[in-house]
């Protein structure tokens, strides 16, 4: 017969083990929009209503389409009779329908 030795963990390192601190969380806050959807209700609606817009990008191109899909980074543009285009969000300034295009006199 052999002696064998019960390893036990003592009562610090079960407790130690009890009070491990959860991993922290380094993303950040989602904004606004993420927490009521509005941005993403609004693409659905011209989506589907296949409205005519205008995107103004930063360096103050326009460019005039139809959205077909988009996604957290990106937005496809169907543009007749010239082929689509993927324009990334962060180089758009603003967007609005083309028939509230401002006319000026």
């Amino acid at each position: 017969m052999s002696n064998r030795k019960l390893i036990r963990p003592s009562l610090a390192e079960i407790k130690e083990q009890m009070t491990v601190k959860p991993p922290r969380n380094h993303k950040r806050p989602s904004s606004q929009n993420d927490a009521t959807n509005a941005e993403n209700f609004y693409y659905v609606k011209q989506m589907q209503n296949k409205t005519p817009m205008v995107i103004v990008l930063q360096d103050g191109e326009t460019v005039h389409g139809v959205i077909e899909w988009y996604d957290k980074n990106s937005i496809k543009l169907n543009r007749s009779p010239d082929p689509p285009l993927l324009v990334l969000k962060h180089y758009i300034k603003y967007m609005y329908k083309e028939n509230e295009d401002k006319e000026t006199d």
